[in-house]
């Protein structure tokens, strides 16, 4: 006799599977999810075999000139002694060796020399591999790092307290958000930069390069990106803990830096546009020493902008809680030195100016008082040297042409040889070369441009032509030049 089976027995089967299945799928996402977190993914296989496959020698004889040759500042190796650095203990993973806040306090706070670089002397460096914080996780892809910032990769909470009424930075979950204000723009940064761009030309092209100083969380250089503008931020390391880290998490440009007593390590003439919002940089005081050394930083035409005090102070002042002489005389001074400096007032309106720098250093040649022009020979020659209190004369600049056109337009300072040792050739055949060679690291890593990466370091930049070549609104690269090398070509690649 045939029995017939239990109908409900099927419906058991049915919801065992499914039960295996949805117990499986959740288990493999959850692993999923532990892999993405771990920071290890593609990209980072990568980084691993060639580390795998990197000679960490020390070696005696580094060449910090440009070259291609395989065998270039290298040795044979056979007097080569290997020498391995282990990790630091956890508490320096916050170390920056020249920025050291126990050592910075022993300094002079006098126009804020406690805050610039002072390095360990070499009893006192530390010859081990600074680690990452405890659960660091693979930065969000642009343009979400923009807006997002795990909490684990930079856990300092100060500043969502401090500023929490003017939406530098939210506490939320595990991630930190950025919602895009800050003390001088409420309304958000993109409506505090299409104000400015009534007036500065941030819509054609014609401004690419920018200098933030004073930067907090660098929202503006963050939403300069929509604009095609790439800024520079600067700020101290100081009691707002982390705002350069916080930047360089969120995928924009940022140094340490403070205007203190020594030059700004950049070139003269590299900056479309300078900007300070609420930056507390006595911008008058030092007989204008601060503002000459914005001159000099600018190319001919360039912007400068200043928001929050003093500007605007008979409207203002009560809601800073500052006397009404002391904003005055500030702002006075302030005019009194762009006045000098030629530069022309182009806007004011609520806390918010702009003043242009002349074209040309002989358009102020019949004022009355004239300031006292600079005397070095060489005024991109900047490291570690005293900031003068003299005008740097302006850099040739040519006619200013829109970015696309600019990034392999050969630069007026080469064409006008003012950087010796550099022609016209050289600087178009280093443009070849390099297409070339970045062609080659795009058929190793296939990744480069996916915007996997996004803060890349060319640490032996020379004319720049990597980064031309590597440009993408996914990346951008930090071009450094070693303050060795031997040709002054520092400033050709802005």
């Amino acid at each position: 006799m045939v029995t017939k089976g239990n109908p409900g027995d099927n419906r058991n089967n049915r919801s065992s599977a499914s039960v295996f299945i949805i117990v499986g799928l959740c288990g493999f996402f959850y692993i999923l999810g532990l892999w993405q977190r771990s920071g290890f993914g593609k990209g980072d296989s990568i980084a691993v075999e060639i580390t795998k496959q990197t000679d960490c020698s020390v070696l005696s004889d580094l060449n910090y000139e440009t070259h291609h040759d395989d065998d270039a500042g290298t040795n044979d190796g056979s007097n080569t002694q290997v020498r391995e650095f282990k990790p630091c203990d956890d508490r320096y993973i916050d170390y920056t060796p020249c920025h050291d806040q126990g050592r910075a306090m022993t300094f002079p706070r006098e126009n804020m020399v406690y805050r610039e670089r002072h390095c360990p002397p070499d009893e006192e460096k530390l010859y081990c591999l600074v680690p990452a914080p405890r659960g660091y996780a693979t930065p969000f892809p642009w343009p979400k790092s923009r807006d997002y910032v795990p909490y684990a990769n930079a856990p300092y909470k100060s500043l969502t307290v401090e500023k929490a009424v003017q939406n530098w930075i939210q506490y939320e979950g595990n991630v930190f958000r950025f919602p895009g204000g800050g003390t001088q723009f409420p309304k958000g940064a993109d409506a505090y930069i299409d104000e400015l761009a009534s007036v500065i030309p941030l819509d054609n092209g014609m401004v690419r390069t920018a200098l933030d100083t004073g930067c907090g969380v660098a929202s503006f250089g963050a939403y300069l990106f929509k604009k095609n503008v790439v800024t520079m931020s600067i700020a101290p390391r100081d009691s707002h803990e982390a705002q350069v880290q916080f930047a360089l998490e969120r995928g924009v440009p940022a140094i340490i830096g403070v205007l203190g007593t020594i030059m700004l390590p950049f070139p003269s003439g590299v900056f479309d546009m300078a900007h300070c919002s609420r930056c507390l940089i006595p911008w008058g005081g030092n007989d204008g020493k601060y503002l000459k050394e914005v001159d000099r930083v600018l190319r001919s035409g360039g912007y400068w902008i200043l928001s929050g005090p003093p500007i605007n102070w008979k409207n203002n002042y009560q809601a800073w809680q500052r006397p009404e002489y002391e904003l005055e005389e500030e702002q006075r001074q302030i005019e009194d030195v762009a006045k000098l400096l030629c530069w022309e007032k182009k806007y004011e309106k609520g806390e918010i100016a702009i003043w242009k720098k002349r074209l040309h250093n002989d358009d102020c040649s019949e004022k009355d008082t004239q300031p006292t022009m600079c005397e070095t020979t060489n005024s991109d020659d900047v490291w570690y040297k005293k900031m003068e209190d003299c005008v740097t004369p302006s850099k040739p600049s040519g006619s200013w042409k829109p970015f696309q056109e600019r990034l392999n337009a050969v630069p007026s300072r080469i064409t006008s040889a003012s950087v010796p040792g550099v022609s016209v050739e050289a600087f178009e055949e280093d443009n070849r070369l390099w297409k070339k060679h970045v062609n080659a690291y795009k058929r190793i890593n296939k990744i480069i441009s996916s915007g996997r990466y996004r803060n890349i370091m060319d640490m032996n930049a020379g004319l720049g032509s990597f980064a031309a070549v590597l440009d993408s609104p996914k990346l951008w690269v930090m071009n450094v030049v070693p303050t060795i090398a031997e040709k002054a070509n520092l400033g050709c690649y802005i």
